[in-house]
């Protein structure tokens, strides 16, 4: 290489003094014959530049290129003079050229990028991050809401639901934390449950508080059953003291009330009134004389059917016989008085 530099600085010489001697315009392979007194000066001058030849001059390494502009690595812009072997131009920015004394540079795949010159490679894009175009220079981030796990990904997809991302250059989608959820994809946040619902670890979403519970917080994760003493109308408010005259055991959704006329609150439970013990008192008298009387009907009418039964029994069993001339058996007959 150096002396092929030594054989271009020689050539460039003996052209410029050959030019200063003999005023000769440049040829190939010219040679030219000056009396100087006594002697002679013979100048070889170089070829033209078409007719130079490129090998003479270093190849380009791999991320630059020929120019075809300034003629860089190849001509020269005095004519014959290679005054810079081996300037050639970098490759720009989202572009490589991997191979040697190339005059094209190659524009990055979707997927890569190179953000500086005179690159042999272009890199991968990161997880996180993507480009969907050729020739980049940069990869873009994936926005918030959406994530890419893989290398040279072109694309972001959107998180689903259930999951969030609230950063840029997510590489994955995280659960919401218990009490919230995410009912849409792409969702940058997770929304609290409301009041009167509830998600635990084994929902996926908010649902509302059974019957007989109820929470009054925002973004919880289980709900409270009533207290007792009080009754929970609503799952979403604050539980309500019980009346005085009503019985709320723990999870009413009701207060309890005993039948005012018949019956009075005793503890949790209800009881009979005084007027209802006088009521059912009375009735069972009523209904115990109804069932003597009812067996004394029945007891008479037994002893008549017994005695309907015996009378012919009694009537034969009667000797004949005879009062004033009549026989016992005949019918009384009265004078008429």
């Amino acid at each position: 290489m150096k002396r092929r530099r030594l054989w271009c600085t020689v050539l460039a010489a003996a052209y410029l003094l050959g030019v200063a001697l003999s005023q000769t315009t440049i040829g190939p392979s010219v040679t030219n014959t000056t009396d100087s007194g006594n002697s002679s000066l013979t100048t070889v001058l170089p070829p033209a530049c078409s007719a130079v030849n490129t090998s003479a001059c270093a190849a380009c390494l791999p991320g630059t290129r020929y120019s075809n502009e300034t003629l860089n690595c190849s001509c020269c812009p005095a004519s014959g003079l290679c005054v810079s072997p081996g300037d050639c131009l970098p490759c720009p920015r989202g572009h490589y050229q991997s191979l040697a004394a190339q005059e094209l540079c190659l524009p990055c795949a979707q997927g890569f990028y190179t953000n500086s010159t005179g690159s042999p490679v272009c890199l991968s894009c990161q997880p996180g991050s993507y480009t969907n175009a050729t020739g980049t220079a940069v990869c873009k981030r994936c926005a918030p809401g959406y994530y890419t796990s893989r290398q040279n990904a072109t694309s972001c997809e959107p998180c689903p639901k259930e999951t969030f991302c609230n950063t840029s250059s997510c590489v994955r989608c995280w659960g919401c934390p218990l009490g919230k959820e995410s009912l849409q994809s792409a969702s940058t946040e997770c929304t609290p449950c409301r009041p009167g619902m509830h998600r635990g670890p084994e929902e996926s979403m908010c649902r509302i508080c059974s019957v007989g519970y109820y929470q009054i917080k925002w973004g919880q994760e289980k709900c409270d059953i009533c207290p007792k003493e009080h009754y929970c109308p609503s799952p979403d408010v604050y539980p309500i003291k019980c009346p005085n005259d009503a019985f709320c055991p723990e999870g009413s959704t009701s207060p309890g009330y005993c039948m005012e006329t018949f019956f009075r609150k005793s503890g949790e439970t209800c009881e009979l009134a005084p007027v209802t013990i006088t009521l059912l008192v009375i009735a069972a008298g009523m209904v115990l004389l109804l069932v003597i009387l009812l067996v004394l009907r029945r007891r008479k009418e037994t002893d008549t059917e017994l005695a309907v039964s015996r009378a012919p029994l009694l009537r034969k069993a009667q000797l004949p016989g005879r009062v004033y001339g009549m026989a016992w058996d005949a019918e009384p007959v009265y004078a008429g008085w």
